[in-house]
């Protein structure tokens, strides 16, 4: 019997870490103009404004990443600035379900 488990486990690890490289994890995002991920960002900023009652402008993504999970994570740092003061970044994390049309705003802070 210990002998079938240790086999099982030599077969089925290298099978995990395969999945897991190419599903589930964080995958830099190649093309920052892409208009979808320039979509994702500026819903990013405009459902920050209006949470918070601020009046952030999107400058650029300036690097980011997804996941695949029941849609899509996206973790973007992103540059924008508030009226005449200076640019600043920010990571936004953005959740996003094709299935049913939902998308949300996870979490938005300053760098």
């Amino acid at each position: 019997m210990m002998k079938y488990l240790i086999c099982l486990s030599l077969i089925l690890l290298p099978l995990l870490s395969v999945v897991e490289g190419n599903l589930g994890g964080w995958q830099p995002i190649k093309d920052l103009s892409d208009p979808n991920i320039q979509a994702v960002a500026k819903f990013a900023v405009d459902e920050h404004n209006k949470q918070t009652t601020s009046s952030l402008v999107l400058v650029k993504i300036v690097e980011g990443k997804q996941q695949v999970v029941a849609g899509m994570i996206y973790s973007l740092t992103i540059a924008a600035k508030n009226g005449g003061a200076g640019t600043k970044n920010y990571e936004a994390v953005v959740v996003e379900r094709v299935s049913d049309h939902y998308k949300g705003l996870q979490s938005f802070k300053a760098l």
